[in-house]
C-alpha cells in the first residue's frame, strides 16, 4: 500500500511539474504567439496526463505484484510457526506424561518406606524389651548392676593395659640401653682418635760423619780391601763420594745398617782400619746391637705393661726400633697402638690385656719382612702362633689390615688404633702440598652438591663439616646428601681410617619484643 501511495505522489508531482512548465512557457512566449503556446501547452498537458496515467497503471500493477508476494511469504511463515508450535506441544505433552509416571512411582516408594519405618519401629521396641529382660536376667545371675559390671570390666582392661605397657617399656628400655652402649662405644672411639703423642720420624738413610776427608782413603784401604771387607761383613753398601766429611750407608736391612754404622764409628775412633780389625769391630757391633734390641723389646713390653712374652718375640719387637714405615718408627707406632687399644678396651668393657698385647704385636712381622717372603701380617701371625700367643691375640694381628673380617671387639679396637696412630698429621711423612690438596679436595667435593652453603675440612682431614641452605635442603634430604658425599669421597680419595661427613642444617627466626 505504501508503494501505491508513493506512485500516486509521483504522478501528482509529474502533473504539477507539467503545469509549471506550461506556465513558464506561456509567460515567455510573446503575445503574438499566445495561441500557439496555448496549443503547445494543451498538448503538453495532455501528453503529461497520458504519461502519468500510463505510469499510474504500471505502478499499480507492480504494487499488486509486491503485495501478492508479501502475502505468500507471510502465509509460509505462518505455516512454519504453526508446525513448530505443534511439535513443541507434543514434546510438552510427552514430558508431562513422564513427570506423571515418576510422581506415581515416588508416591509408591513413600508408601513402602512408611510401612517399613513402622515395621522398624516395632522391631526396635521389641529389641529394647528383650535387652531389658536380658539385662535384668544378667544382673540377677551375676548379682551386679550394669554400672558395677561396667566398672569391673574397665578395671580389668586397665590392669591389662598397665601390664602390657610395662612390658613395652621394659623392651624399649632394653633396646635403648643396647643402642646407648653401642653409641657410647662409637663416641669413645671417636674421642680417642683425637689422642696425640710425640712422634720421631726417622729416615732410611744413615750418614756417618768423618773427622776429615783423609779418613775416606783409609776407609777405602789399599786397592779397596777395607771397604770390601766392611761391605762383605755387614751386607751394607758404603757410598764415598764428594760429600765433605761424610760417608753414606745404604741397605734395605735396618739392623745391618745399624751394625755397619756402629762398626764404622768405632773404627774411626780407634784409627786402626784393616780387614782383621774390621772383622773384630763388626762382631762387637753385632753383639752391641743385639743387646740394644733385647733392651728395646723389654722396655716396650714394660712401657705397655704386657708381660709373659716369649724371649724371641721380645727380640723381634726390639728389632722394630730400626724399622720405619713411611718415615714413622714402627716400634713407637706399635707402643702407641697398644696404649690406644688398651684405653678403648677399658672404656667399653672389653679385655684390656688382649687388646694391648695384640696392639703391641700387630706389626711384629715387619721385623723380618726383609728376610722372609710374604706380607708382614702373615709373617706376624706365624711368629705369634710359633711362640705360643693366644688365638685372640693372633686374630687381632691378622685382622688389623682387614685381610680377614674382625670377629672380636679387641680385634676391631686394634684395627681402629692402628688407623688412628698412622693417619693423623705428623705420624707419617707427608708433604705440605699433598696435605693441603687433600683438604681442598674434600671441600671441593662437598661444595659440588646443590644446596651446600659452606664446607670446612677439619680434624686434619678426618672430618668434613658441611653447612646447607635450609630453604633449599629439607631435614629428610640431608641424610641422603651425607651418604652421597661420603660415597664420592670414597671414590675420589685414598686415605687411611675413615672421614666423618657432618651435614648441618639450621633455621633461625629472630624477633624483638618492644
Amino acid at each position: 500500500m505504501e508503494v501505491l501511495e508513493i506512485e500516486i505522489l509521483f504522478v501528482v508531482i509529474g502533473a504539477l511539474v507539467g503545469i509549471i512548465i506550461g506556465f513558464i512557457i506561456r509567460k515567455n512566449i510573446a503575445e503574438g504567439k499566445l495561441n500557439s503556446a496555448e496549443e503547445i501547452a494543451k498538448r503538453t498537458i495532455e501528453n503529461a496526463a497520458r504519461e502519468g496515467e500510463s505510469q499510474k497503471k504500471e505502478l499499480l500493477l507492480e504494487a499488486k505484484e509486491e503485495v501478492h508476494m508479501r502475502r505468500t511469504e507471510a502465509e509460509n511463515e505462518i505455516k512454519k510457526s504453526k508446525l513448530e508450535l505443534q511439535n513443541f506441544e507434543k514434546r510438552i505433552i510427552t514430558k508431562e506424561e513422564t513427570v506423571d509416571r515418576r510422581s506415581e512411582m515416588i508416591d509408591k516408594k513413600e508408601e513402602n518406606l512408611s510401612s517399613k519405618e513402622e515395621e522398624l519401629n516395632l522391631r526396635e521396641t521389641k529389641l529394647d524389651d528383650i535387652y531389658k529382660e536380658q539385662l535384668e536376667q544378667l544382673e540377677k545371675l551375676s548379682g551386679l548392676t550394669s554400672e558395677e559390671a561396667k566398672n569391673l570390666l574397665l578395671s580389668n582392661i586397665e590392669k591389662e593395659i598397665v601390664q602390657e605397657s610395662a612390658i613395652m617399656i621394659k623392651e624399649m628400655e632394653s633396646k635403648a640401653r643396647e643402642e646407648a652402649d653401642k653409641k657410647a662405644r662409637e663416641i669413645i672411639s671417636t674421642a680417642i682418635q683425637r689422642y696425640a703423642s710425640d712422634h720421631v720420624a726417622e729416615t732410611t738413610v744413615t750418614v756417618v760423619n768423618l773427622p776429615n776427608d783423609e779418613m775416606k782413603g783409609r776407609i777405602i784401604g789399599r786397592e779397596g780391601r777395607n771397604i770390601r771387607a766392611l761391605e762383605t761383613l755387614t751386607g751394607i753398601d758404603l757410598i764415598i763420594d764428594d760429600t765433605p766429611e761424610a760417608v753414606v750407608l745404604s741397605g734395605f736391612n735396618p739392623i745391618r745398617r745399624e751394625v755397619a754404622r756402629i762398626s764404622l764409628e768405632k773404627l774411626i775412633v780407634d784409627g786402626r782400619i784393616h780387614p782383621a780389625r774390621i772383622e773384630e769391630m763388626v762382631k762387637k757391633a753385632e753383639d752391641e746391637v743385639n743387646l740394644m734390641i733385647k733392651e728395646e723389646g723389654e722396655q716396650a713390653a714394660f712401657d705397655t705393661n704386657v708381660h709373659g712374652l716369649h724371649p724371641e718375640l721380645i727380640k723381634y719387637l726390639g728389632r722394630l726400633k730400626y724399622r720405619t714405615s713411611y718415615g714413622q718408627n714402627v716400634l713407637k707406632h706399635s707402643i702407641e697402638v697398644a696404649h690406644l687399644a688398651g684405653m678403648m678396651a677399658a672404656e667399653i668393657g672389653a679385655n684390656e690385656k688382649i687388646a694391648k698385647r695384640a696392639g703391641l704385636l700387630h706389626d711384629i712381622g715387619k721385623s723380618i719382612d726383609h728376610e722372609v717372603e710374604g706380607p708382614h701380617v702373615e709373617i706376624g701371625v706365624d711368629l705369634a702362633r710359633k711362640y705360643g700367643e693366644s688365638e685372640e691375640v693372633i686374630h687381632g694381628i691378622e685382622a688389623h689390615h682387614g685381610d680377614v673380617e674382625p670377629s672380636t671387639i679387641e680385634a676391631i679396637l686394634v684395627q681402629a688404633a692402628d688407623a688412628i696412630s698412622a693417619a693423623r698429621p705428623g705420624a707419617r711423612r707427608e708433604t705440605l702440598e699433598l696435605y693441603i690438596k687433600r683438604l681442598e679436595t674434600l671441600e671441593r667435593i662437598a661444595n659440588s652438591f646443590e644446596g651446600v652453603e659452606q664446607s670446612f675440612a677439619i680434624q686434619a682431614g678426618r672430618e668434613v663439616r658441611i653447612l646447607v641452605k635450609p630453604e633449599d635442603v629439607s631435614e629428610s634430604e640431608i641424610v641422603n646428601m651425607a651418604r652421597n658425599i661420603g660415597n664420592r669421597i670414597e671414590q675420589e680419595l685414598d686415605y687411611p681410617g675413615q672421614i666423618k661427613v657432618n651435614v648441618i642444617r639450621e633455621t633461625r627466626a629472630i624477633e624483638y619484643a618492644k
